[in-house]
């Protein structure tokens, strides 16, 4: 898709049954209920050795096969999982196995389009790790695949999927803090404060020199899709990828689709329509910055409620203290990471990554309550299906057919729009509107990374 090509010309050719068969959660598998689910790994270690345990723990999905560009990871998979098939090459797999039910993508976010959409093209479900995609080209192009292939998908924004979380959701979604025009996020990644235990040593600049390449790393099926460059020891794995531009989002794609989730379903927002860095640090050539404060503004679902500004800070930069009384007349303190949602009635106020625990206090109250204890929320129904913490066993009720993914693409893609708006705003200058029909900003240099570099040989 180039910049400037209109959404509909984008999704030409997507049936409106596909797009309600997708977006109810119908999956295209052909097995039936008591029979396992064909799975298919790629990312081993890391996240990936939870999500795809996660899916065993179902008892519901077998591993077919296994992918990772560390061999290590093969390694030790091995000793679990006897029956599988082990590639550091997922084409090769895609090539070779056949009746993939399910393919789970828990790898660098540069590799998750690519691997996903292949998948569904091959008429998989697809359980893929948050940020779901780099770029907001691949972002569309990942709706239209599932779509057009009838696919159940889920991100991995596991918060999704507690009660905690969805008790909020229900809570905002009630209007009990009336008109809500103003949120703030915040998260303390990357690593930049001694004995933080979370994130990442954030590189600033490519090293000039390079090493040798360890025997036990693919390192140009790691690269995958990006631009080739040399190996470098710590610089660019096991996790610092999330600082490079060619490889991951930053603080913004790793943890936004945490801390953003609970206020964007709450408040049911719909399309971004513009981004500015408020404030940052001075810019690097190919990395995300030390810490910012950025400012997304969103539409409402529907367009009947008032746009919403989400300001999003990273790097521990939190909101001023004057803003919410309320936090610091409870806690004490600003907690460390989560998310506040101000309405002309009340307030909410999320003190984890996953809004797992959410604390109110209306207007002319002194102190939070927690959601569960706060009067003034008792009455409000549930209306939200629990699932008791399981993403995991939501989305394979999916894949059979017998629920909606909590995270398709319903709700996955207009939050990661919102993400990589932000993402666009930390690498250039001045504010940014997003035109979502069109799939271009009004900007030139942000027009340019909207589609990522695609590398000969891994083209999708």
């Amino acid at each position: 898709m180039n910049n400037g090509v209109s959404r509909r010309d984008f999704l030409g050719g997507v049936g409106a049954a596909a797009g309600m068969m997708a977006s109810r959660g119908f999956a295209m598998s052909s097995r039936k209920r008591g029979e396992l689910l064909n799975v298919g790994v790629i990312g081993i270690g890391g996240k990936g050795w939870s999500d795809w345990h996660g899916l065993l723990d179902t008892k519901r999905c077998r591993i077919v096969a296994m992918c990772d560009t560390n061999r290590d990871w093969i390694d030790r998979a091995k000793e679990e999982v006897k029956d599988a098939k082990f590639y550091t090459d997922y084409r090769k797999m895609f090539d070779e196995v056949k009746g993939l039910d399910i393919v789970s993508v828990s790898t660098p976010d540069h590799t998750h389009a690519r691997a996903a959409i292949e998948a569904m093209k091959r008429g998989a479900n697809v359980y893929v790790q948050k940020p779901l995609v780099r770029t907001l080209w691949e972002a569309e192009y990942f709706k239209k695949t599932a779509r057009e292939n009838r696919v159940v998908t889920q991100m991995g924004n596991q918060g999704s999927s507690t009660d905690g979380m969805r008790r909020g959701v229900e809570i905002l979604r009630s209007g009990i803090l009336g008109k809500v025009r103003e949120v703030h996020v915040w998260t303390n990644r990357p690593e930049i404060e001694p004995g933080c235990k979370w994130g990442w040593h954030q590189p600033l600049f490519r090293p000039k020199d390079s090493d040798p390449v360890p025997p036990n790393l693919d390192w140009d099926c790691w690269i995958g899709t990006a631009p080739f460059r040399p190996y470098k020891k710590s610089i660019y794995e096991p996790i610092e990828w999330r600082a490079w531009y060619d490889f991951g989002t930053g603080a913004f794609g790793d943890m936004a689709c945490h801390t953003m989730n609970l206020p964007f379903r709450g408040l049911e927002l719909g399309r971004v329509i513009s981004g500015e860095a408020v404030e940052i640090t001075p810019p690097y050539p190919e990395t995300y910055p030390l810490w910012s404060k950025v400012r997304i503004t969103c539409e409402s679902a529907g367009g009947k409620k008032p746009n919403v500004d989400i300001y999003w800070y990273d790097g521990y930069r939190k909101p001023v203290a004057e803003i919410i009384p309320q936090v610091i007349n409870t806690m004490g303190k600003i907690p460390a990471t989560g998310c506040v949602v101000l309405g002309d009635n009340g307030i909410l106020c999320s003190t984890n990554d996953y809004g797992e625990q959410s604390y109110i206090a209306l207007k002319g109250e002194e102190k939070m309550k927690g959601q569960d204890q706060h009067p003034a929320c008792k009455d409000i129904p549930v209306t939200l299906p629990r699932v008791h913490s399981k993403h995991y066993d939501e989305f394979v009720a999916a894949c059979f057919g017998e629920t909606k993914a909590f995270s398709d693409i319903d709700n996955s893609i207009p939050l990661v729009e919102a993400m990589q708006v932000g993402c666009l705003a930390q690498r250039v200058s001045g504010k940014i509107s997003w035109d979502a029909e069109k799939c271009v900003t009004d900007n030139e240099e942000a027009n340019k990374l909207i589609k990522p570099f695609i590398r000969p040989g891994w083209e999708f």
